[in-house]
């Protein structure tokens, strides 16, 4: 008995032509955005495969649905989670397929370029991945409409957030309150995020003549999601404990971490905020019912922006870039209350 000779599929065509899927999809709609040596190599693998392609394949690159990928290091973090919940929300009166690809917290920028070498997506959100130059270069070679978020390119449109500025926030709130040695904890992978954050931390100190100790800016263990876990948190605390040298009030990283950390330091008696503040960033919803000090940066009216103007390119095309930068505002809550009235 004859067994069936196995299908052809564009993702084959692809590879041989080495070229992006949605290349190839372009090729098969007669797609204006195409170089002619493209297209010739595209064509002579078809030929070459004996490909026939679906209705499906061809409308990969038309203007009926096609599939969004929204590339993200995380999406199982409360920050990442609301940013997604946004995109959502507000995705639903599109008509998009969706894949979430996790490109991972110890190197989200590898992650996101494997996820390139499949070409997979006909539209990409970025959430939090750096832009290098081997980054641009897939972008640019994909010719598909791209938003980035929680990130910056000059040659993309992109919904960045101002960490310093939330740094400068946080530093500033607790000098107002009356402390005077202020810590912070950190993540253990240092991220453009985190780094932003500590700089704009350490300029509210420097611009209100405090001193900056570095040996009260300290990480957990956990290099789990880049470090920015409750893990992270309650370890750092416990770094604290062993030099014996507590600051007055603590700034972390994010919510996640202060929720550790706020564990930590009940396990041991110490209280949030009579006898340390402490505060976070990002205001996710627990940091409510912790009467969490931290830093809002609107994460799920972000991930509407994002997919709002993703779908303006897609339905309308661009001749503009939209180039925004996410001011965060301070929330302030009992864990920063200085007990002596400041």
């Amino acid at each position: 008995m004859k067994s069936k000779s196995k299908k052809i599929t564009i993702y084959q065509v692809a590879q041989r032509a080495g070229v992006a899927i949605s290349t190839v999809s372009r090729v098969l709609n007669n797609s204006p955005n195409v170089s002619e040596k493209t297209k010739e190599k595209v064509n002579e693998a078809i030929t070459a495969l004996n490909f026939r392609p679906q209705v499906s394949a061809r409308k990969l690159a038309s203007r009926e649905p096609q599939m969004l990928a929204i590339a993200v290091p995380s999406f199982t973090t409360p920050y990442y989670t609301e940013i997604l919940k946004g995109v959502k929300d507000e995705i639903q009166d599109m008509d998009l397929d969706i894949v979430i690809y996790n490109t991972g917290s110890k190197n989200p920028r590898e992650g996101i370029e494997n996820f390139f070498y499949r070409g997979t997506a006909d539209a990409v959100i970025t959430i939090s991945i750096d832009i290098t130059e081997n980054v641009h270069s897939h972008f640019q070679s994909s010719a598909i409409p791209i938003v980035l978020i929680g990130s910056s390119h000059p040659d993309y449109d992109y919904f960045e957030l101002n960490n310093r500025k939330g740094g400068f926030l946080a530093g500033e709130h607790l000098i107002k309150k009356g402390y005077h040695r202020l810590g912070m904890i950190k993540p253990v992978l240092n991220t453009k995020t985190s780094k932003e954050r500590e700089t704009g931390y350490i300029d509210a100190l420097k611009e209100f003549k405090m001193p900056v100790e570095k040996k009260l800016f300290i990480t957990g263990e956990s290099a789990k999601h880049a470090g920015f876990t409750e893990e992270a948190g309650f370890e750092a605390i416990y770094k604290y404990d062993r030099m014996d040298d507590f600051p007055d009030a603590i700034f972390c990283a994010n919510d996640t971490q202060a929720i550790g950390a706020y564990h930590a330091l009940n396990k041991l008696g110490m209280r949030i905020p009579d006898d340390i503040a402490l505060m976070g960033y990002d205001n996710i919803k627990f940091a409510k019912y912790l009467d969490l000090t931290t830093v809002d940066q609107k994460m799920y009216s972000v991930g509407v922006q994002g997919i709002k103007r993703l779908s303006e390119i897609i339905r309308y095309g661009t001749d503009h870039k939209v180039q925004t930068v996410i001011d965060p505002i301070l929330v302030a809550r009992n864990s920063t209350k200085n007990p002596k009235g400041s």
